[in-house]
């Protein structure tokens, strides 16, 4: 086999023209690949996408509401209201056999005997058999008479009937029946111009501040 050395001038030429060519051609691919490689890095390296930044937006806590509170007297009557109530009673309270003989028989108690001829204590009048309000302390007054004295009742509580003999007027109470003792007209004592003449041991005095009994209502008997 010849080798290169061993080839003539014209010979070598030609092998030199062969060998041009294919070295051109190895460089042109080896461009051909390094734009390729170029290309394909940019796509796969591309540029960076902003991941956008999540945004925490603080909870907002509902207002707050203050409830005023209700005026100390809406709080006690409420508490009042919650508290049980005793039974109002169904019996008419018991008498002694003095207080059966006036409130009961209509009998008259001795003058200036009696408990409440010369009280003047604040407070409120009873009935003693059945508890209903009669007389506020505000409508007594000293007449001399020698029994208690009022010049005017709490609206509706107390009755009058003439006597069977037309010379007096009896009161009793509304309620129950109960004698308390008469009423007079045209004295004078008071601007009212009005007495009502009760025994002491038809009531029984409720001193102010302290509860009054509820009231007692008449047995389905009657009076």
């Amino acid at each position: 086999m010849a080798t290169f050395n061993n080839l003539s001038g014209k010979q070598c030429e030609e092998r030199s023209d062969l060998a041009e060519p294919t070295e051109k051609r190895a460089m042109s691919r080896l461009a051909i690949l390094s734009t390729l490689c170029l290309i394909y890095s940019g796509c796969q390296e591309g540029p960076e996408t902003a991941i956008p930044e999540v945004v925490r937006v603080p909870e907002q806590q509902p207002p707050m509401v203050t409830l005023a509170e209700p005026p100390v007297a809406a709080q006690e009557a409420s508490k009042e209201d919650a508290m049980p109530t005793e039974p109002a009673p169904t019996e008419y309270n018991q008498l002694s056999d003095f207080e059966k003989y006036v409130i009961l028989e209509k009998g008259t108690e001795r003058a200036w005997v009696g408990e409440y001829t010369d009280l003047k204590d604040p407070g409120t009048y009873i009935c003693r058999r059945c508890n209903a309000a009669l007389y506020k302390a505000d409508h007594k007054f000293h007449s001399d008479c020698g029994w208690p004295s009022f010049d005017d009742e709490i609206d509706g509580a107390v009755e009058q009937t003439p006597d069977a003999d037309g010379s007096r007027t009896e009161i009793t109470c509304k309620n129950c029946g109960g004698h308390l003792g008469h009423v007079f007209l045209g004295e004078r004592y008071t601007e009212k111009n009005t007495r009502h003449c009760v025994n002491s041991v038809s009531m029984k005095f409720i001193p102010e501040g302290q509860p009054v009994p509820a009231m007692i209502s008449p047995p389905e008997s009657g009076k």
